[in-house]
């Protein structure tokens, strides 16, 4: 099973990415280990989507990084 997940911040950043086990991510990301992360505070998960294959979830964690899955977040998420 591989997630893709959507990340906001306090200040209303978003960060997009792709795992196999969330909980673990999340971990990483909170501590800091993540370099794209590490500057953003109070992190949360926003959205996620499950995929039974990477290559699947790897399309649409591209996708969502468009202008197009912004859009479709923004929608989405009611920004």
């Amino acid at each position: 099973m591989h997630i893709v997940y959507v990340l906001q911040d306090e200040k209303g950043k978003f960060y997009k990415g792709l795992t196999n086990n969330l909980a673990r991510r999340f971990s990483e990301h909170k501590r800091g280990e993540t370099i794209t992360t590490s500057k953003m505070s109070g992190l949360k998960i926003v959205y996620t989507e499950e995929y039974d294959s990477f290559e699947k979830a790897r399309a649409r964690e591209v996708y969502l990084k468009t202008a197009a899955g912004r859009r479709f977040l923004k929608n989405k998420l009611r920004l």
